[in-house]
């Protein structure tokens, strides 16, 4: 391959690149400030509306009837309180469901007086979000529904080692009771019975169903995360069956035979996942109900039909999570309780086989250095580490390139008519100095499923949830705070609120001070490097710094720090290597200029 193949080889992939990052952020960029409009919505009084009555078979929804608020809401029906190391809320007698849920060890944002993730609402409120279990059959009457109330008849609380166990008579020879179990994570046990004390057999039928009446505030026009239906659902072998949000609504009605599994609803950090038992044949299901101003969103599983005869029982037991995705949490589910692949509730994408290990080393590294900063740039390390031999042929391979540079501009100058001539030329050159074109993109070809790995898992794990790196970097999974329209805030504004341009200087034209070292650092790798031959080519590569440099500054300031000491680490092993091949390079032009006197050549 000659030199100009391998330029534009690079071109090609610097484009590529563009087009990637362009995409995140014309599509990214505006579900972020979706997510911190609702974040600040949050905190101020949240209206609502009345929902609609949803079974597992299809809701049967009506038009919200009045609206009233989230608390309010809460307060129609009699409540008994959960309490857990992770969790806040209640479960309503009316439907005995879990409806009003808080996760108490994350917050909506940053700040320490921020409130806590809401993840279950009630029904009747805007956004309603709840989980419901029960029994169906065909011809009875009075089975427990959505306003049934529910008797206690043990437990004041629902917590760890205290089950909340509620109870209710049909008065036609059905007793039902719903015994629920929590650890100090995000796993409810719930435990249904039936007792037939009349004096013909019945037939029923258990069910459970995740309910989001709505689709969240947040979802906006993101498309890199999965949000939606999910499940892990198979006869023989559990397969992943997504549906996102758009695609759920065109096909409302999707079913899936399998034996055991779990299925749910999922966001970007949390779950929640309805778990049957695994030895149990069961249909699991995606439904849409439209009703005027929200559908209905319903995650289900149906089990089998069974005989309850006359003075006898049966007992159904499920379970919910309902809590934040982390790995470690999910794996220990996955391994205690049997739960097929749980982990996967993660969006690690289509290569997950390459995201899923670049977490697990980051985890490893944050644990042995307390920081995920300090782990991304430990991983940053190894992965240079581990590409080194290639990486170091292939800067040699850009070293000797710059040193035949003059003579390959002399040969394009001398054979400018015959380019047949000239490249038969190019390639002698070449061969006499050894020299390999293709070598100096390998570099670059290395560095994009890295990138696109370490983007993945800055995006979709919550361990970079408000993971804190040092100074003014409380968070690396957003982008940095600093702005250079403030200097840093030296001066004491908001650029954001500036009339006009305060919308363009707080978006596309945000600069902080790790996307200006990013850049500065993209500038000096790029000088590094043989400069293109063609003119036009060379003014894109010009400004290829600046327009990465804004592009990047939008995104999850973690990323930056692993690519700007990305870009420094191979610098400093591209210097080595241009020292030992006697080629000019602009650091040591940069010291020369510095000091007066350029150093001399290893």
């Amino acid at each position: 391959m000659n030199n100009d193949s391998s330029r534009n080889t690079i071109i090609f992939v610097v484009c590529a690149a563009v087009i990637f990052i362009a995409y995140q952020f014309f599509v990214l960029e505006p579900a972020t400030k979706k997510r911190q409009a609702e974040q600040r919505a949050r905190a101020a009084v949240e209206q609502s509306q009345k929902g609609s009555n949803a079974g597992p078979l299809g809701p049967n929804a009506s038009a919200p009837a009045q609206r009233v608020n989230r608390a309010q809401a809460a307060a129609g029906s009699p409540r008994v309180a959960i309490d857990t190391p992770a969790l806040k809320g209640s479960v309503s007698l009316k439907g005995a469901r879990i409806d009003d849920l808080y996760l108490t060890q994350y917050r909506e944002a940053v700040t320490r007086n921020s409130p806590p993730v809401e993840l279950f609402r009630p029904e009747g409120a805007e956004h309603a979000y709840f989980a419901d279990f029960g029994w169906v059959g065909q011809n009875l009457l009075g089975l427990p529904g959505p306003n049934t109330v529910w008797t206690v008849a043990q437990g004041d609380k629902l917590a760890p080692g205290r089950p909340l166990v509620l109870t209710y008579d049909n008065g036609q020879g059905l007793q039902f009771s719903r015994r629920i179990e929590v650890d100090d994570k995000f796993m409810f046990t719930v435990s249904d019975t039936v007792r037939n004390t009349g004096g013909a057999p019945v037939s029923l039928t258990p069910y459970a169903s995740v309910q989001r009446q709505g689709v969240p505030q947040h979802l906006g026009t993101n498309q890199i995360v999965h949000e939606g239906g999910i499940a892990m659902l198979g006869t023989e072998k559990p397969d992943l069956h997504e549906a996102k949000y758009k695609k759920w609504k065109k096909e409302p009605d999707q079913s899936f035979a399998s034996k055991g599994g779990w299925i749910g609803i999922n966001d970007k950090y949390w779950l929640a996942a309805l778990i049957p038992s695994q030895t149990e044949t069961i249909k699991g299901q995606f439904r849409v109900t439209p009703v005027a101003g929200s559908d209905i969103y319903d995650a289900n599983w149906l089990g089998s039909a069974r005989t309850v005869q006359p003075g006898a029982a049966i007992t159904e037991t499920s379970r919910l999570f309902a809590g934040a995705k982390t790995v470690p949490v999910l794996r220990e589910y996955q391994k205690e309780l049997g739960v097929p692949r749980f982990d996967m509730a993660v969006d690690w994408g289509n290569f997950w086989f390459f995201t899923r290990p670049i977490f697990l080393v980051l985890e490893f590294v944050f644990k042995q250095v307390g920081n995920f900063g300090l782990a991304i740039l430990a991983l940053t390390v190894l992965v240079k580490l581990l590409f080194y031999p290639l990486a170091d042929k292939s800067y040699e391979s850009l070293a000797k390139m710059k040193k035949v540079a003059p003579q390959v501009e002399e040969l394009r100058g001398r054979f400018k008519d015959d380019p047949a001539k000239q490249q038969q030329e190019m390639m002698a050159l070449y061969q006499r100095e050894k020299v390999n074109p293709f070598m100096g993109c390998l570099p670059m070809l290395v560095q994009i499923p890295v990138f696109y790995a370490l983007f993945k898992v800055l995006t979709v794990t919550i361990e970079m949830r408000h993971a804190p790196f040092f100074g003014w970097i409380k968070d690396l999974s957003s982008r940095d705070p600093s702005t250079i329209w403030n200097l840093f805030g030296v001066i004491p504004y908001d650029p954001a609120l500036l009339p006009v341009v305060g919308g363009l200087l707080n978006g596309p034209l945000h600069l902080g001070v790790w996307g200006i070292a990013y850049g500065v650092s993209m500038w000096l790798s790029q000088a590094m490097n043989p400069p293109p031959a063609d003119p036009v080519q060379r003014k894109i590569f010009a400004y290829m710094p600046i327009i990465f440099t804004f592009m990047l500054s939008q995104f999850a300031v973690g990323l930056i720090i692993y690519y700007t000491w990305s870009n420094l680490l191979t610098i400093a092993q591209q210097y080595v290597i241009f020292r030992r091949y006697k080629v000019d390079n602009p650091i040591d032009d940069i010291i020369g200029r510095l000091s007066g006197k350029k150093p001399k050549a290893a």
